[in-house]
């Protein structure tokens, strides 16, 4: 069973209205819809905004709806020139750059005590996306590389250049870190995709009503077309 996260209701609703053989749960204030996407068993749910929501609701998935994999899908900020908005973004790994320990040690960014920097998304996740992405939106590039996630909202461009020079990440959004340690822990495939609705910098409040929908509509044709494909 697959199992798909979006923080917000605009980027899991239409999904949901997609499913059949729905049933729904209540688990920690979030809705899981169960039943079948394209055909494949799939669990699709709200989490909420920001990486507690996220690592709480991928713990859900996997104690109690026994997932397979795990994608989280929504929008993010780019923060790389080469990367627009509308473009896709595919996570090669993921780690939060809100976390500091450097008195301990630690790089920024790692989480002490944890044993990588950051979370590995699964090469099959990776491969399966990509080849999606490409047929069923092909107006759009896509890209892999590194998703950075903190629980703060990037519209400014000194921290955005701070994030590029010290993480070399490729977007910035606030749950895909979380949901890619909780994955971790419990040894689950997964991957973070996000369509970029903004540049991350002052911008920010200009782009993000605008462009957000389109962005959202590339994800759902990429969700889509993942769970058809996918043999969990």
């Amino acid at each position: 069973m697959l199992g798909i996260i979006g923080a917000m209701e605009e980027e899991v609703n239409q999904l949901k209205e997609m499913m059949e053989h729905v049933s729904v749960e209540t688990r920690a204030s979030m809705r899981f819809f169960k039943g079948t996407l394209e055909g494949k068993p799939a669990v699709v749910v709200r989490s909420g905004i920001g990486k507690v929501n996220a690592g709480i609701c991928t713990q859900i998935l996997a104690d109690v709806y026994q997932v397979k994999a795990v994608v989280n899908t929504g929008i993010a900020g780019s923060l790389q020139a080469r990367i627009d908005i509308g473009d896709i973004v595919l996570s090669t790994d993921t780690l939060q750059h809100d976390v500091e320990a450097e008195a301990f040690g630690y790089p920024v960014g790692q989480i002490p005590r944890m044993e990588t920097l950051a979370f590995r998304a699964d090469e099959r996740l990776i491969s399966c996306a990509e080849e999606c992405c490409q047929r069923v939106n092909p107006d759009i590039k896509t890209f892999k590389g590194r998703v950075l996630s903190g629980d703060q909202f990037i519209a400014d461009g000194k921290k955005k250049e701070w994030l590029v020079k010290t993480f070399d990440g490729c977007c910035t959004e606030m749950e895909g870190a979380a949901v890619g340690q909780a994955a971790y822990l419990n040894h689950i495939p997964f991957l973070v995709v996000r369509a970029i609705s903004d540049k991350a910098d002052g911008s920010a409040s200009v782009d993000y009503p605008e462009f957000e929908a389109k962005a959202i509509s590339h994800t759902v044709a990429l969700m889509k077309a993942m769970a058809g494909s996918l043999e969990l």
